[in-house]
């Protein structure tokens, strides 16, 4: 479920790079979840053919997607009895992935060189592309081959960087009756695939027609023959509303069109946070094997969220880190020594029979956790943050002046900082009455107020807090630039005196608020994505 404020963020990134019409289809979607084409006409007010319009420009840039449900439609949305009709549903983690741009342009640059970079670009610009559109859209930029394009794209292929595209309009059946009923009587806890979930899971193509890429020779042989010709007038510009006319336009391309694989980049992502969390708390030596035992597992992973690695030896984590030339100096025992530091608790390695596997679920617990109380302390005080150290280790309830003696301070005010968290949802209270009667409340008797920190709900607090956040500083980015358009329509040379120093002020402003909303973002990842 989507806190509302993460619908008012997501629906102000897609205003700001599709504008008023395709952000009112979307926030109608993010709202009321999936569908149909007359559902979001009628709820918008917008006409049919806007509205087709607006899908299409957020399917195109992988932010919406149609599918069908097997099973029979009934109530408004309904036609004829029994007739499946298409759906549309929104993909609020893809719309959060667009301000990540860079950061996923970073991975791969740094992986796979600078043109591989530039052709992954065209990708996140324009959402989907065939190979003759991404080739197309390289030679004109940079007037490479139609071999080196192939090339580039079949490097991003095999990192599983860039895959193909999910199925235009999916046939989704009905959730499993034998898995609920499995789900029921199992004692672990199983959650439930939401609708997004089980859309995308029948939407994929095979893993291996989804990383499947041959380079196609008639294309090399048609560049051949043009490469005298101007390219066309549409290279490099991006896809908008009228590039995309027709349901059936789009059905053609989606076949053989490509796009970014946000999944691996996320995990690539996730493993960077991993490793930093080690260093800050161990050393340089831990994350170096700790990053080594991550790219040994790498190609095991399926999903981002994946609990643990998969088990592997000490031989084959001392080989991986020995291929980097700068840990040449450690020894065998060395790296040894650091996966022994890192299996003590909390056990960020587990440990069966001389194998080892990474507990990704500890590592970015932790993580969250720092997080957590680097927050609760610059917000509420120090008194707090020992306050919260101490219930967040405890896991259960505990009496207000138990805390007081706890954290060696006066009750009174531990009482008032415990109300501030309190009333701000960081903390859940519960009132105790003993020896009371029932005749009214804690008649007779005393009462006492017990505290705890309920660790799922205060990360659904945390996270919406980051998203309102994250819309204010977009707020506020927007609002400088539009108090600022005149200073901006100036050309260099006629900004002299007050207006450069408004213009140097601005600029100022805009690099201040872009590295917050990029370290806010790698948070809201931690809390979200990870």
């Amino acid at each position: 479920m989507v806190s509302q404020h993460g619908i008012l963020y997501a629906v102000h990134l897609i205003t700001n790079q599709f504008g008023n019409l395709v952000a009112k289809v979307c926030e109608c979607l993010l709202r009321n979840g999936a569908l149909t084409l007359q559902a979001i006409v009628r709820r918008t007010e917008l006409s049919p053919a806007k509205v087709r319009n607006c899908l299409l420009v957020l399917i195109q840039h992988n932010c919406a997607q149609a599918f069908i449900l097997e099973e029979s439609v009934s109530g408004e949305d309904a036609g004829e009895p029994g007739k499946a009709l298409t759906q549309y549903i929104a993909l609020f983690v893809n719309i959060l992935h667009r301000v990540r741009f860079s950061k996923f342009m970073d991975v791969v640059s740094k992986e796979l060189g600078g043109s591989c970079g530039e052709l992954f670009r065209g990708l996140l610009e324009h959402g989907r592309l065939t190979v003759k559109q991404i080739v197309d859209r390289a030679g004109a930029n940079a007037k490479e081959s139609t071999n080196t394009v192939q090339e580039d794209l079949g490097k991003l292929v095999m990192a599983h960087y860039v895959e193909c595209c999910p199925a235009p309009e999916p046939l989704v059946p009905p959730p499993d009756a034998d898995t609920k009923k499995r789900a029921k009587s199992s004692k672990v806890m199983v959650e439930p695939l939401t609708l997004e979930q089980r859309v995308m899971a029948v939407a994929m193509p095979s893993a291996m027609r989804r990383f499947s890429f041959v380079p196609n020779a008639d294309q090399v042989a048609d560049d051949q023959q043009n490469v005298n010709q101007p390219p066309s007038k549409d290279v490099g510009e991006k896809r908008k509303l009228h590039d995309l006319e027709s349901d059936t336009a789009l059905e053609e391309e989606v076949e053989c069109n490509w796009r970014a694989n946000f999944e691996e980049l996320l995990r690539r992502l996730r493993h960077k946070t991993c490793v930093d969390t080690i260093k800050v708390r161990f050393d340089d030596a831990a994350a170096t094997v700790l990053s080594a035992m991550l790219e040994a597992s790498r190609a095991e992973e399926d999903k981002v969220k994946t609990a643990n690695s998969v088990p592997l030896s000490l031989n084959t984590i001392y080989e991986e880190v020995v291929k980097n030339e700068k840990n040449h100096s450690m020894t065998f025992d060395h790296v040894r020594t650091c996966l022994e530091e890192l299996s003590c608790p909390p056990t960020f390695v587990k440990t069966d029979d001389e194998s080892y596997s990474i507990d990704f679920t500890k590592i970015t617990e932790a993580a969250q956790s720092e997080e957590i109380e680097s927050i609760v302390l610059k917000r509420f005080g120090e008194t707090a943050y020992k306050i919260f150290r101490l219930l967040f280790r405890a896991g259960c309830l505990m009496e207000t002046d138990k805390i007081a003696d706890r954290i060696f301070a006066e009750k009174k005010e531990t009482s008032k900082t415990l109300f501030k968290m309190w009333q701000d949802g960081y903390l859940l209270m519960e009132k105790l009455v003993v020896g009371g009667t029932t005749t009214g409340p804690s008649y007779g008797g005393s009462s006492y107020l017990l505290w705890k920190v309920n660790k799922r709900l205060l990360r659904e607090t945390i996270l919406d807090e980051m998203f309102h956040a994250a819309l204010n500083l977009n707020l506020r980015l927007a609002h400088e630039i539009d108090q600022n358009k005149e200073v901006l329509n100036l050309p260099p040379d006629k900004r002299e005196g007050p207006d450069k120093q408004k213009f140097d002020r601005l600029r100022n402003v805009r690099l201040l608020i872009h590295s917050s909303l990029m370290k806010l973002d790698d948070a809201i990842m931690l809390f979200h994505d990870f």
